[in-house]
């Protein structure tokens, strides 16, 4: 019966939660469009700190409760996710073309952000001044990003935003009301999702890093995938290559560095040699194929389809480890 339970606050609070997070995002990008906030900055402040609030939320709550295992895999599994699984069956959907270049100067940032956290890996755990030092970089890049959405006039990311924030107008009053009642509902399903997690993999036996890099990562991925695949059926394909961008640079910088500093973490081996080094290796493909040195940034059909066959290969790994624990 408890592993009913478990198994139940799983699934309930990944639905919580990703039904809530677009409430909040909805909330927050509406709240800051009547306060006259450029659509650029709601696009790459607002929106990408909104889709990263599921990731961020979980993570606090796991490494409060002394889970850090479970709150790294979910940002480093998340930022998997979001390049192999989402940007690949969103590619396969329809390719994408990156012309924004905000976006090209974000990827190499992106990259740079992932050998960080590569570098912070060498010894073998995460302690609070590795935390404080990501909160800084992220600071400092929100200040560029909010630095970039003043000036950068007529980009091609900010036409996509204004399509976006255009499609549904949202009056204040209910804007306002999305955006508490989303964050309150984040803490909530977030407290379930953990708590059903933990019990999930005490019971088997399974790390709680592998539960965060599978399940958890996916799940709290799901709001990027929605968004993704909506913006491509839009044509606004730097939206979607937009939001994993921001997404991973949350996840990386703010996530991990919020659980750093709320409990220092002993990381495991094979987070460097398998997780991180993938994390890498698909940040540098994202980059490669969104600068596009031979010609416009692209992702095409086939590109999508590593992609996705570069997820399941990992993913299918993941799950042969877990089996032969068990």
């Amino acid at each position: 019966m408890t592993l009913t339970f478990s198994v139940c606050a799983i699934v309930g609070g990944l639905a919580l939660l990703v039904w809530s997070a677009d409430r909040f995002v909805e909330g927050a990008a509406a709240t800051a469009r009547h306060a006259g906030m450029p659509s650029l900055l709601i696009g790459m402040v607002i929106i990408g700190f909104g889709t990263s609030a599921p990731e961020m939320v979980v993570s606090a709550i796991s490494a409060s409760q002394g889970n850090p295992g479970l709150a790294l895999g979910n940002a480093y599994g998340s930022n998997i996710s979001n390049i192999a699984l989402i940007l690949g069956l969103t590619a396969i959907v329809c390719p994408i073309a990156v012309r924004s270049s905000v976006l090209r100067k974000e990827l190499p940032i992106l990259f740079g952000v992932t050998l960080l956290a590569g570098w912070q890996l060498l010894d073998g755990q995460i302690d609070r001044a590795d935390g404080w030092i990501l909160l800084a970089v992220f600071f400092v890049l929100m200040g560029w990003s909010i630095w970039q959405g003043m000036r950068s006039r007529q980009d091609s990311l900010e036409a996509d935003i204004d399509v976006q924030l255009e499609v549904d107008p949202m009056p204040l009053k209910t804007a306002l009301i999305w955006l508490f009642v989303g964050m309150i509902l984040l803490v909530i399903s977030s407290r379930i999702l953990v708590w059903g997690a933990v019990d999930i993999a005490r019971a088997f036996g399974i790390s709680d890093l592998i539960i965060g890099l599978t399940v958890v990562a996916i799940g709290t991925s799901l709001p990027e995938l929605a968004s993704s695949l909506a913006a491509v059926r839009k044509g606004e394909h730097d939206l979607a290559v937009g939001n994993v961008i921001g997404s991973n640079l949350f996840n990386t910088l703010a996530v991990v560095g919020i659980a750093g500093t709320i409990h220092p973490m002993q990381v495991a081996p094979e987070v460097l040699y398998r997780d991180c080094t993938i994390m890498g290796l698909l940040t540098l493909a994202l980059f490669v194929l969104g600068i596009g040195f031979r010609g416009p940034g692209r992702i095409s059909r086939f590109d999508g389809v590593l992609l996705l066959s570069v997820y399941i290969a990992y993913a299918g790994y993941l799950v042969s480890q877990v089996i032969a624990a068990v």
